[in-house]
């Protein structure tokens, strides 16, 4: 694998890293500006927000602008967004901050993954779409703890001051390890819209929405969850999602490594299973042993699916594919918004903190659904006289891709 994938997986672990560490730290920057959790908690929502729209404004914005220098620009956004919230004087100036850095997430995500796909032959785009992901995953292994720990250890605001300092390191990556790729000719934003015409984008998105929703209905309320239900004490939680993680890292890798194999296979077991231990998760979860298991499973198979869900959308927006591939990202986000709001539904209807996880086994039954459909489609679109529509022109040759 290219180094420059190294540098694409530097700047993903800083972005991983300030996404998810803000949930750790919620009480101490609630306690430093005078404001209750749950205000506090629009830092997570916000940032959530921020992804959804950014990605496709920041991609649109990005069209006239060579991909490495894109990337760069995206990475001082990140750098400075995370600058304002380590020294944000108020509640709302942290906000701003917080809004600021996740602009450049989803565009991040979405042009890494063509880069990173252009980078290697055809036979091998999902492992290295995979291994940029890799530093979304160690984010939350390595990262997510440890910023945390400082938080709570030397301050809040120490922490997105390291975070920033690791935007800077993924900054000097790319522009020293990735190579400048041209403008492609003749591709437009128009060019670009024209993927969403395309049925097999569309569902590609929509199985993403759905199959990592499954995973953040569960996830999202792992701390009541283990404590009430599995009996974990309160401090158990921080491994508890190191776990997580370190399954993520592992159906990360595994689904890249196999999605450029049989792609569509490894959708079909991965959100078939992905479905079924999350409705085991009912049960599994009165037990501290099987309940970890279960929580390193619900990490790998819901991670197995990004890296051929992310490369199915660039293989059928093959054309123009750097403004699917990051609304893509926003789909991910959009998908934890979603479930994690179907979570609290349930739970609030008093349905008990393991109601969550059937909210999740739905969706992932939905996203296989989707995803035996959209087999079909592609079977009837390649029969012999069939146009596919959406098809658009090219940006280069590529080889074609068989599922």
């Amino acid at each position: 694998m290219p180094l420059a994938l190294l540098a694409l997986a530097i700047g993903a672990f800083g972005i991983g890293t300030t996404e998810f560490v803000i949930m750790g730290l919620l009480p101490e920057v609630a306690s430093d500006y005078g404001v209750s959790i749950p205000t506090a908690g629009y830092l997570v929502t916000g940032y959530a927000l921020g992804v959804m729209f950014g990605a496709p404004l920041m991609t649109v914005l990005g069209t006239k602008i060579p991909r490495k220098r894109m990337l760069m620009l995206l990475m001082g956004l990140f750098i400075v967004g995370n600058l304002l919230s380590a020294l944000a004087p108020t509640f709302s100036v942290m906000l701003i901050g917080r809004v600021v850095a996740s602009l450049a997430h989803g565009a991040f995500f979405g042009i890494g993954s063509v880069v990173a796909a252009g980078l290697v032959a055809p036979d091998k785009k999902a492992g290295a779409i995979a291994m940029m992901f890799t530093g979304l995953t160690v984010a939350n292994v390595v990262g997510v703890p440890l910023g945390t720990l400082i938080g709570q250890t030397a301050g809040w605001r120490v922490t997105f001051a390291v975070v920033a300092a690791l935007g800077v390191v993924g900054l000097a990556g790319v522009a020293k390890l990735v190579p400048d790729v041209p403008r492609a000719e003749g591709v437009r934003l128009r060019h670009e819209m024209a993927a969403f015409k395309n049925v097999q984008v569309l569902l590609a998105m929509a199985m993403t929405v759905l199959g990592f929703g499954g995973v953040f209905a569960a996830i999202t309320y792992i701390a009541p969850m283990m404590t009430h239900v599995a009996g974990f004490a309160d401090g158990s939680v921080t491994w508890l999602l190191v776990l997580f993680g370190l399954g993520m890292m592992g159906g990360n890798l595994v689904g890249g490594r196999f999605a450029d194999r049989a792609l569509m296979p490894m959708l079909y077991i991965s959100l078939g299973a992905l479905s079924v231990v999350l409705a085991l998760f009912t049960l599994t979860a009165h037990d501290k042993i099987a309940s970890a298991v279960t929580v390193v499973l619900i990490g790998a198979l819901g991670f197995a699916t990004v890296p051929p869900l992310q490369k199915r959308v660039l293989d059928h927006a093959h054309g123009a594919p750097t403004l699917a591939s990051a609304v893509n990202i926003g789909a991910f986000n959009l998908g934890n918004a979603l479930s994690a709001w179907l979570g609290g539904v349930v739970i609030a209807a008093g349905l008990g903190y393991t109601a969550p996880n059937w909210v999740g086994a739905v969706l992932a039954a939905a996203a296989l659904v989707l995803a035996v459909l959209s087999a079909a489609l592609e079977r009837r679109g390649s029969a012999p006289g069939t146009v596919v529509a959406g098809s658009m022109p090219a940006e280069q040759p590529t080889a074609s891709v068989h599922h």
